[in-house]
């Protein structure tokens, strides 16, 4: 009576209602999940043990406290994710002295921080499927020997080219270690709270890069030199060298020995030139042929890798995996989360140092609040998530940095404009990094453990396309207000210039919440 009936090797079982799942043994040739027998079978028949019934929760509650080698794994992956993720803003408040120091005039500054962003995003999935094929430790080792040997390169550079050499092994060390540690991460927890757990202490940590790269940038800068911002990832690419080899453990890796070649070259040069473009666009508006051309061509490369990965066998991306609900739509959330915040903190710095006449480093000392905000929010994520799931996290944690995000257009060019920011900007940090873990959770969730790499290097390249898509396009609405009104350096003028773009980002961050809201449902459980 509404009963089911199921085998796994020798074991079968009912579930009755009201009374749980019910389980007996089954003799080894057994076909369909119940004894065989026969009419001259004498065989006692099987005894009967009730069960508590199952839990309707998807996903099985795991362990609730880490061993010690769990917790040295997590202090060391959450390390190098860390210092990996502080440099794509480490150098921004130093660029003019680099420029200076090193020979790069000022039309060519930006490259410093595109060319890491280019190679950071546009090789990152790759190297997330890498990872799942090859190994993930060993992927992970090699990176961080990779971010070793090219931070100190660019800290000893006296030269344009060998500068952007440093940056590109940057970002390529970027795109391998931080899938590789992420999906590292995933695996060494179970799905459910210590998972939970992890997740919302990384996304802290991610959330918090550009703060953090602010600040720290501007004090290496002011205190010593812009070089330290190199070289300050030399001991501790040389601390994890150290430890991964005797923490970490390989992963199992795919059944497939091949890497789709067609695939991995397509996608990486639709987010080449989907990040140029995004780019060319926040510098020189979107009617450039330079910012609409790569934009074009990136998005017709996503269709012929769409068509790629349908028609082969061994895909980089499955089409069946990118047809998961919890996987698409939690990755537009991510894209969507990462894109309003950085993009707010490019918006703000305007407005502190061009509005306010804050230093670069006393702006970036006034993103501090911002940075705890995101700490506590990493901390009361997994809380979150147990008590409303993640898709309700995510929903309410990009409602409230809506809100957050709106009161700041009640700024203006009073210095008590200040108190505005912190509070908007602590709880604006708070509510979006709760909605970044549970993007986390939800884009990681009910995949096996040998495509963990597939779904984290999904996540990092949805993370570097945020960061990447959100400061062009926010830029590019400043810019026009400029253009339209003149006197690009009055206070009045940039202020006005800066409002818009506030208010589009807290509207990106409404739309974000109600599209989670429509089209995002509950992810099914991984099949190990």
């Amino acid at each position: 009576m509404g009963s089911t009936a199921s085998a796994t090797h020798n074991t079968a079982w009912l579930f009755l209602p009201g009374v749980g799942r019910v389980e007996w043994k089954t003799r080894p040739h057994t076909q369909i999940g119940f004894p065989a027998m026969t009419a001259n079978d004498t065989t006692p028949l099987p005894q009967l043990t009730a069960q508590p019934e199952a839990p309707t929760s998807p996903i099985q509650p795991g362990p609730v406290r880490m061993t010690r080698r769990q917790r040295l794994t997590m202090v060391l992956l959450l390390t190098a994710s860390f210092t990996l993720a502080v440099d794509f803003s480490i150098l921004n408040v130093a660029l003019p002295r680099i420029g200076a120091d090193v020979g790069f005039s000022l039309e060519h500054l930006q490259w410093i921080a595109t060319s890491f962003a280019l190679c950071a995003a546009g090789f990152t999935l790759f190297f997330g499927r890498v990872a799942d094929l090859f190994g993930r430790k060993r992927l992970f080792i090699g990176g961080m020997a990779l971010l070793g040997i090219g931070s100190l390169v660019g800290g000893l550079a006296t030269e344009p080219g060998l500068l952007l050499a440093a940056r590109v092994a940057q970002g390529l060390a970027t795109a391998a270690v931080t899938p590789a540690a992420l999906s590292l991460l995933t695996t060494s927890f179970p799905e459910g709270p210590l998972r939970d757990k992890a997740l919302g202490l990384n996304g802290s940590l991610m959330a918090a890069e550009f703060t953090a790269g602010a600040v720290l940038g501007g004090l290496l800068t002011d205190l010593l030199s812009w070089r330290w911002a190199f070289f300050i990832n030399v001991p501790i690419a040389v601390f994890v060298l150290i430890l991964a080899p005797k923490l970490l453990t390989e992963t199992a890796r795919g059944n497939r020995t091949k890497l789709d070649v067609p695939g991995a070259v397509t996608v990486t040069l639709a987010l080449l030139l989907l990040v140029f473009g995004l780019t060319s666009a926040g510098e020189r508006g979107w009617a450039e042929p330079l910012a609409w051309g790569p934009l074009a061509a990136g998005l017709a490369l996503f269709v012929v890798f769409f068509l790629i990965e349908k028609n082969t066998s061994n895909a980089l991306v499955p089409v069946a995996v990118l047809r998961r609900n919890n996987i698409a739509w939690g990755n537009i959330a991510g894209i969507l989360a990462f894109a309003t915040e950085t993009s707010l903190v490019f918006v703000l710095t305007l407005y502190l140092q061009q509005v306010l006449g804050y230093t670069p480093l006393g702006a970036g000392l006034a993103f501090a609040v911002l940075g705890i905000g995101t700490v506590v929010g990493g901390i009361i994520a997994p809380q979150l998530i147990g008590r409303l799931g993640s898709r309700n996290t995510i929903i309410t944690g990009l409602t409230i940095q809506a809100a957050a995000t709106g009161s700041l257009l009640f700024i203006n060019t009073d210095q008590t404009s200040l108190i505005i920011v912190l509070v908007a900007t602590f709880i604006g940090g708070v509510a979006n990094l709760a909605a970044i873990v549970g993007f986390m959770v939800t884009a990681t969730t009910g995949l096996p453990n040998t495509e963990q790499g597939l779904a984290t290097g999904l996540t990092t390249m949805s993370q570097q396309i945020g960061i990447t898509m959100g400061i062009p396009v926010m830029s590019a609405i400043i810019a026009a207000s400029l253009l339209r009104h003149g006197d690009h350096g009055a206070p009045r003028q940039v202020l006005g210039a800066v409002l818009p773009a506030i208010g589009i980002n807290a509207a990106l961050c409404l739309a974000a919440a109600l599209l989670v809201a429509l089209f995002l449902r509950r992810p099914a459980p991984a099949a190990y």
